[in-house]
Formats: C-alpha cells, sequence, structure tokens
C-alpha cells in the first residue's frame, strides 16, 4: 500500500442525512416526492447531476441542461446553509485521517462539489492532511465509473516525487456499491465502512469495517497486502 483515496460524504463526513434533506427540498419546489427509504436506495452514490437526472427520468419529467443545471444550484445552496450550522465528521476520522497522512500520501475522490468539500475539511481541521481533492467539477464521468479514482491517483502521483502510484498500490475507502465498482474497476483494493449501508451491501468489497475509529492501518496493509 502506498497511497490512500477516500471517499468524502458516508466516509470523512455524515452528510448523507443533508444531502437528502436538501435534494427532498429542491425536488419538492417540482412536485417531486423523494422519501427517505428511495434516497438511500436509489440515490446513494451519485453526486447532483447524477441525483436530478435519475428523479427527472424517473418522474418522466422534462430533462434541459437549463432545467438540471438550476437545480443543481438550488440543491447546492440548500445544503451550504445546512453544513455551516453542522459539524459532520464521523467519530474517529479525524484521528485515522492525521495518522494516515502521517504515513501515506491521501486524496479525496467524491461527487460532492469543491466548496461542501473545503468548508467541511476546514471545520474538522484536517485540509492539510490531503495532498489531492477530486471533486465533481474535475471529471466529466462520475462513480460507477473509475474516472474519480484515476484522477485523484494521477493528482497523488503528480505531487509525489520519486514515489511510483498505480492503482494496485491504492486502497480506497468508500461506503456505497457504485463507489466500491468503480475502485475495483480502476484496479484499486477497497475499504468499505457500514456508515450508510450494510455488510451484505458493501459484500464487493476486500475488507470490510463499521468505522474509521478502530481500523487499524497496519492490519489492513498486512490483509490486503500480504508478503
Amino acid at each position: 500500500m502506498r497511497a490512500i483515496i477516500f471517499d468524502f460524504d458516508g466516509v470523512i463526513a455524515d452528510t448523507e442525512p443533508l444531502h437528502f434533506e436538501g435534494l427532498r427540498r429542491t425536488l419538492a419546489d417540482i412536485d417531486i416526492l423523494l422519501t427517505e427509504p428511495d434516497y438511500y436506495a436509489h440515490y446513494l452514490g451519485f453526486d447532483d447531476r447524477g441525483c436530478i437526472l435519475e428523479a427527472l427520468r424517473i418522474n418522466q419529467r422534462q430533462i434541459t441542461d437549463s432545467i438540471v443545471h438550476d437545480l443543481m444550484e438550488k440543491k447546492a445552496a440548500a445544503y451550504l446553509a445546512s453544513i455551516r450550522d453542522h459539524l459532520v465528521i464521523f467519530p474517529g476520522v479525524k484521528e485515522f485521517v492525521t495518522e494516515a497522512a502521517s504515513t501515506y500520501p491521501i486524496a479525496i475522490a467524491s461527487g460532492a462539489l469543491r466548496p461542501e468539500i473545503e468548508l467541511i475539511l476546514e471545520q474538522a481541521g484536517i485540509r492539510n492532511a490531503f495532498r489531492h481533492i477530486t471533486s465533481a467539477e474535475d471529471v466529466t464521468k462520475s462513480k460507477p465509473d473509475p474516472q474519480p479514482f484515476l484522477h485523484a491517483l494521477a493528482g497523488l502521483h503528480g505531487r509525489c516525487t520519486g514515489l511510483t502510484l498505480t492503482p494496485e498500490t491504492c486502497l480506497v475507502i468508500e461506503d456505497s456499491l457504485p463507489g466500491i465498482r468503480a475502485a475495483k474497476t480502476a484496479g484499486m483494493k477497497v475499504l468499505a465502512v457500514t456508515n450508510t449501508h450494510t455488510v451484505q451491501d458493501l459484500h464487493e468489497a476486500d475488507a470490510i469495517c463499521s468505522g474509521l475509529r478502530d481500523t487499524q492501518l497496519t492490519e489492513l496493509q498486512t490483509r490486503l497486502w500480504p508478503s
């Protein structure tokens, strides 16, 4: 293991309830009902654009660039207003990130928008631990496509002089099936955390844990990269 790439929502930040509420309110404005079970079953793992496109498609609504852009802006504004009032880092994440950054170059690959990611990391005091952030604005395809993870790995590689980073040497930490599949397609190992899904839902990962608070990096290294 030579590098670690973290998903953001559901791994570092407990933001899914806020994402759901922001999306629910945005869709309610155009008379689309989004329930919490539907959100967690069908929308988790997608970026804002993907969520809105799926909601419009399922409800047989007109889809144009201007409609999607307007809904994305409304949802982003509602979400940012929410996270300014909440410290939403999962227990143990700050300590795990700090330890990981002392040994490995670490990055984020997320479908969230950059201002959302930056704000929460700054609030938690761990922004400087990450050498690279890939956000929704940086890619043309979102998870389950591997592009976000490959983009993040390339970003890390460019900042790690003298260190050869390949997908096979990279650990991804994810909480959703689309994210797991994206990482596996990229050729990376995956640790899944059961913050938002069950063990059964995440069984395609190489390893599964209940959270990062009690996760040991040395144990992961030994288990996933046996000598």
